[in-house]
């Protein structure tokens, strides 16, 4: 089927109206034609005007039913409109410009151009693809640099010299990075070289235009591609040092580690089969990040990463700060899974009791099934026997934990006895001593010691206290009544 049976839209139409009306000379272009011609047109499209394109918006604008508002942005000298008409479509506009750069910056110099101006001055060949909207042109593919033989082949290159093209605007490199990822294609050999000759102009780009590209590359469905491709570019250590120092095997005594770089990705690739939450991925990129600072050898134990959870929970931290990621509930929620990504996985190791069950699932709370996807992800091995071996008693670790769950609830569970309780009870301020007693309720409970129970607790309150030298200073029954949690 014709993929450009879609400029029958109205949309289109009405752009063409438009174009004839005005006198402008208007094209499509960039990232919508490169999917329409990949046969999944998007609904954000670029349109070009050799011209004013801000004044063009206003007439579109004005020309459709809706009568949608323009957004301007006048630094880069683009508008913007929603449309609505069976589906919700983006625009942009933009006048036809040429760029020059300084070493210093990559921040162009900018004057008006030509259609050709333009089309060279864009990242990849298979983003400078351009359709008319004329009606003497209407849905003539302008593609001088080849694009959709590009897009045939499967290839990334530049329009011009790539060398060029990547000192100019170093953060390009990264995008090359991120469209082979997507698409599954190749960096042509020369673009390459050129990638790897530039690499450390990536210095001069903002760390959040770097890790914006970043997470789009995470994003794509087999991440791994991008992080190889950033490694043997010498883009990776540009800005996550700490990540390609996960590479690599070392060996004493005959006794060698896994190359964590290839396990962390195989563990992201895998997760990523199953999951599109950008944060779990970054827990799976994360997982063993502070295995090399962690890294000792033992000559009876071989190889060791002791404390490498709660380092690495820690980096996670420093980490989204130095990354400008979000410094909230986003990098708690990596953070947690780091620190608690081997407690499953020692569950299928040893004798599952209870009560490890229990302290888990307290620990994890909302994000246990987060917490096992992870885990389930990290089982990686040569050996096949040992990996089917592995996901059977992690089958059995996961109806275990279901199980107690449904019969102790203690996930997300609140102590039965509230802290403004003990407090009555005792006639004591908050202190020390209202900590404690609520840390032995709810230790008897993961434990196994008592049931999830309020007057179990409210006993073992009244005995830990005693036991504290506290005393009630009223009537301890009336409080239980008073306090007693309501099913």
């Amino acid at each position: 089927m014709d993929p450009l049976r879609i400029l029958n839209e109205p949309v289109f139409l009405t752009l063409s109206r438009v174009a004839d009306t005005s006198g402008m000379e208007v094209y499509v272009i960039g990232g919508f034609v490169r999917d329409l011609m990949l046969g999944s047109p998007s609904k954000d499209i670029d349109i070009l005007v050799i011209g004013d394109g801000v004044a063009f918006a206003g007439q579109v604008a004005a020309a459709l039913k809706s009568r949608p508002k323009v957004t301007v942005y006048k630094t880069f000298g683009t508008a913007s409109l929603k449309y609505r008409e069976d589906q919700e479509w983006d625009i942009e506009f933009v006048g036809a410009r040429k760029e020059s750069y300084t070493l210093s910056s990559r921040k162009p110099e900018v004057e008006a151009g030509t259609l050709a101006d333009d089309q060279l001055r864009r990242d990849f060949t298979i983003n400078a693809m351009a359709l008319g909207l004329n009606s003497d042109n209407y849905g003539h593919l302008l593609d001088p640099f080849g694009g959709l033989e590009d897009l045939r082949l499967g290839i990334i290159r530049t329009p011009r010299d790539p060398f060029i093209t990547f000192s100019d605007d170093p953060l390009r490199m990264m995008r090359a990075v991120r469209f082979a990822t997507r698409f599954g294609f190749s960096i042509h050999p020369e673009v390459f070289e050129s990638i790897r000759q530039n690499a450390q102009r990536l210095s001069i780009v903002s760390m959040e235009r770097i890790i914006d590209e970043l997470n789009k590359t995470i994003a794509c469905r087999i991440p791994s591609r991008g992080f190889n491709l950033m490694r043997d570019s010498g883009l990776l250590k540009e800005f996550f040092p700490e990540f390609e120092a996960l590479a690599g095997t070392e060996y004493i005594d005959g006794k060698g580690h896994k190359d964590n770089f290839r396990h962390t990705l195989e563990v992201l690739d895998k997760l990523s089969q199953r999951t599109d939450n950008l944060w779990l991925r970054w827990a799976a990129l994360l997982h063993d990040i502070a295995k090399p600072p962690t890294r000792r050898f033992d000559p009876a134990q071989g190889w060791t990463f002791h404390g490498h959870e709660h380092l690495g929970a820690k980096m996670v931290k420093t980490l989204f700060r130095r990354f400008k990621l979000p410094l909230n509930e986003k990098m708690e929620y990596v953070a947690r899974l780091v620190q608690l990504h081997l407690r499953p996985i020692a569950l299928v190791d040893e004798e599952v009791t209870d009560s490890a069950i229990r302290r888990l699932l307290f620990e994890a709370g909302e994000l246990t099934e987060d917490l096992m996807m992870l885990c389930e992800a990290d089982i990686t091995s040569k050996n096949p026997e040992k990996v089917r071996r592995y996901l059977r008693n992690f089958e059995y670790v996961k109806q275990r934990m279901k199980d107690v769950e449904t019969r102790d609830r203690v996930r997300n569970f609140q102590p039965p006895v509230s802290g403004e309780a003990i407090m009555e009870v005792f006639g004591i301020p908050p202190s020390y001593p209202v900590g404690v007693i609520k840390n032995t309720i709810k230790d008897a409970i993961l434990d196994g010691m008592i049931r999830n129970d309020y007057d179990e607790a409210f006993t073992l309150m009244l005995e830990t206290g005693k036991k504290n030298g506290l005393n009630p200073a009223t009537d301890a029954e009336v409080c239980r009544e008073k306090f007693r949690i309501q099913p």
